[in-house]
């Protein structure tokens, strides 16, 4: 089944989490703000699901103490040794070139 949420619908709701994480931490956005060493405005477009920058939102979820939040956006894909061995190898170097001589 598809998610049909807009992206900001979703930005709305991941300022939720956010609001209610802080909240259950009893911090004000200020305090949040200072300990996570970003502007207020950040905090609150955070909250408010109108975006900041990635580093703003990294450094309000480690203080927060959610980094693996961040985690479950990529996790990290497991390769197992045999499908190592089946897969190509890259390429190190580029292929020199034939020159055409008539010797």
């Amino acid at each position: 089944m598809q998610n049909a949420k807009t992206h900001e619908e979703m930005e709305a709701a991941f300022g939720q989490q956010l609001r209610d994480l802080r909240l259950r931490r009893n911090i004000d956005q200020r305090q949040l703000a200072e300990q996570a060493g970003v502007a207020l405005n950040a905090v609150k477009n955070l909250e408010n699901g109108r975006g900041a920058t990635l580093t703003s939102l990294v450094k309000v979820l480690r203080t927060l103490g959610q980094v693996d939040w961040l985690e479950t956006l990529a996790p990290a894909v497991a390769i197992s040794p045999m499908q190592m061995l089946k897969a190509k190898q890259p390429r190190q170097r580029a292929s020199k070139t034939k020159s055409t001589s008539n010797a």
